[in-house]
């Protein structure tokens, strides 16, 4: 069984930062990308972030500059740092974790909200 924890959501004013943790542990292989996601209410769930494990990144255009996805292969832990938050960034974000045998695997979602 795996799991994944993630955690470092919360409210923060527009203009400031947060960063979010995802620590996976369990009967997981080697972990090939790890990445975030995002859904706000009545929208889609959307790719923020990925980071291979060459430590090569992706990020969808409405956050480059701003975010920085980050990893420690010995913790079996991504992060993302958020910095210059806005209103629009508001969503629940899931940390997903792509396993070397193919399988993949969803966190339970932290909670960020940025206030106006």
């Amino acid at each position: 069984q795996v799991r994944l924890v993630e955690s470092g959501g919360g409210l923060v004013q527009a203009g400031g930062s947060l960063r979010l943790s995802c620590a996976a542990s369990g009967s997981i292989n080697s972990i090939n990308a790890m990445a975030w996601f995002r859904q706000a209410p009545g929208k889609q769930r959307e790719l923020v972030a990925l980071i291979t494990i060459n430590s090569i990144t992706n990020y969808a255009d409405s956050v480059k500059g701003r975010f920085t996805i980050s990893r420690d292969n010995a913790k079996n832990t991504a992060y993302l740092q958020m910095n210059s938050l806005k209103p629009e960034d508001t969503a629940m974000y899931y940390c997903r974790v792509y396993s070397a045998n193919g399988a993949a695997y969803w966190g339970q979602g932290t909670q960020v909200t940025v206030s106006s």
